[in-house]
């Protein structure tokens, strides 16, 4: 599977409308550089594995729907839940 597409990323955030594809697509591209650095891999080839690809939506929609660095009156978190681990078996380590 090819890498993740605007539309897909719409699809996942459960977003109809194209007010606010140019905002989708930099947290889209901000969360494919970010999995890709940690996993020393490019998030957009052809050969990128399912979990991968959960990792960049859930990724997406946390930017999207966490804009701001700090909340007030809300419980927040740091990543979303099983993020990580969807992403620990291509992890690269570097010493």
């Amino acid at each position: 599977m090819a890498g993740i597409t605007l539309e897909q990323a719409k699809a996942h955030l459960n977003v109809t409308i194209d007010l606010d594809d140019a905002l989708i697509t930099a947290k889209l591209a901000a969360a494919k550089a970010w999995i890709g650095a940690y996993t020393a891999s490019d998030p957009d080839a052809d050969t990128t594995p399912a979990p991968v690809n959960e990792a960049v939506l859930q990724l997406t929609a946390h930017l999207y729907e966490n804009r701001e660095s700090s909340l007030i009156g809300a419980t927040a978190q740091s990543l979303p839940f099983g993020f990580l681990d969807l992403l620990a078996p291509y992890r690269a380590f570097a010493f």
